[in-house]
C-alpha cells in the first residue's frame, strides 16, 4: 500500500481535471501518428499582458523536462501555438530539438504559430495545417517597432533630403528619435532572421529535395519582407504558405488525426481560460512543464514555486 507521500506524488502527477482531459487527447494523437508528441502552447490570446508567454530561454528547461527518457528514434511531432518571441531563444530551441531528434521533426499548427513560431515550423521537415491554421511574418521587431520599418523610413529620409534640402526640417525630429546604432542593429536583425530561416529550410524541409534557389528566396521574401506582409500580425493561410513554396500537409487529409488534434487544441484553450496557466510544454507520456502566473509546475515531480520575470 502506498504511503502518504507516495499518494501525494501520484495526485501531483495526475494533475487537475483539465490535465487529465488534455492528456487523453495527447495520448490519442500519439497512438495515431506512432511518433513522439510534444505540445508547445502559449496562452497569450487569453492572457495577453502576462510576461513570459512569448518564446524565451526559460522554455529550454521545459523541453529538457519533457524530452528526458523519450525514445528519440520515433521522431517528433511538435504541436505549436505561440506568438513568437526572442530570436536568440528561437534559434537555441531549434538547435536543441535537432540535437535530440535530428531532422525527423514535423510541426503541427492547429491555429497560430506566428513570428518565431513560424521560424520553428520552417525548421521542420513538414508543416501540418488546417483551413483554420495560420503562420505569420518573421520580420524582427525592436520594442514593438518593425526593423524593416525603421530601415525603410531612414532610407526614405535620405532619399527625400537628397532630392530636396527643404525637407530637412521635416525629417530632422523624426530621425533624432533613433538611438545610436539602431539602424545597424535593425539591419543585422533582418539579416539574422533571414539567414537562420534559410539555413533551416535547406537543412530540414528541403534537405533531400532538388529545390531551386528561387523557391527558398521567395519563401524568405514572402515571410520576411515587411513591405509585402504589411503587418507583423498578418495571418498566412495554408493556401498562401503552399503558394510561397513551403512543404505543407493538410490536416483535413487525416480525419482521425484532425479530430484528435483539434480536440487537444480546444482542451488547451480551455485550460488557459479556466486556470492560471499561461504556457504549457507537455508530452504524450504525461510529463508537463506548466508556467502559472506566479509559479512553475513540473508534473511528475514535486511542484516548485518560481517568480515569473519579465522578458524585454
Amino acid at each position: 500500500m502506498p504511503n502518504w507521500n507516495q499518494l501525494l506524488d501520484e495526485i501531483r502527477a495526475a494533475g487537475s481535471t483539465h490535465d487529465v482531459i488534455r492528456r487523453q487527447y495527447l495520448s490519442r494523437v500519439c497512438e495515431i501518428t506512432e511518433r513522439n508528441v510534444i505540445v508547445y502552447y502559449s496562452g497569450w490570446l487569453q492572457k495577453g499582458n502576462v510576461s513570459g508567454a512569448e518564446i524565451n530561454d526559460e522554455d529550454k528547461n521545459g523541453f529538457m523536462t519533457v524530452i528526458h527518457e523519450m525514445d528519440r528514434s520515433r521522431g517528433l511531432d511538435l504541436l505549436l501555438h505561440t506568438p513568437g518571441g526572442e530570436m536568440a531563444a528561437t534559434e537555441s530551441l531549434v538547435d536543441y530539438l535537432r540535437s535530440m531528434f535530428g531532422r525527423d521533426i514535423r510541426a503541427i499548427v492547429p491555429q497560430l504559430a506566428m513570428s518565431g513560431g513560424t521560424m520553428i515550423a520552417c525548421a521542420c521537415k513538414e508543416i501540418m495545417m488546417g483551413k483554420h491554421s495560420s503562420l505569420g511574418p518573421i520580420d524582427p521587431h525592436f520594442g514593438g517597432i518593425p526593423a524593416h520599418g525603421v530601415v525603410e523610413e531612414f532610407n526614405r529620409a535620405k532619399r527625400e533630403v537628397r532630392e530636396d534640402n527643404t525637407s530637412i526640417p521635416i525629417w530632422q525630429p523624426i530621425i533624432a528619435k533613433y538611438s545610436p546604432a539602431l539602424i545597424g542593429e535593425c539591419e543585422k536583425a533582418i539579416a539574422w532572421s533571414n539567414e537562420m530561416t534559410e539555413e533551416w529550410l535547406r537543412t530540414g524541409m528541403f534537405r533531400f529535395a532538388d529545390v531551386p534557389d528561387e523557391t527558398i528566396e521567395n519563401i524568405l521574401f514572402e515571410l520576411g519582407d515587411h513591405a509585402i506582409t504589411k503587418s507583423h500580425a498578418r495571418h498566412l493561410s495554408i493556401e498562401r504558405c503552399r503558394e510561397m513554396g513551403l512543404v505543407v500537409a493538410e490536416l483535413e487529409g487525416n480525419q482521425e488525426l484532425q479530430d484528435a488534434v483539434l480536440s487537444l487544441h480546444h482542451a488547451y484553450m480551455l485550460t488557459f481560460s479556466a486556470t492560471p496557466a499561461f504556457k504549457i510544454i507537455e508530452n504524450h507520456q504525461g510529463v508537463a512543464f506548466i508556467k502559472l502566473a506566479q509559479q512553475v509546475l513540473v508534473q511528475g515531480q514535486p511542484a516548485t514555486n518560481q517568480e515569473v520575470g519579465r522578458v524585454d
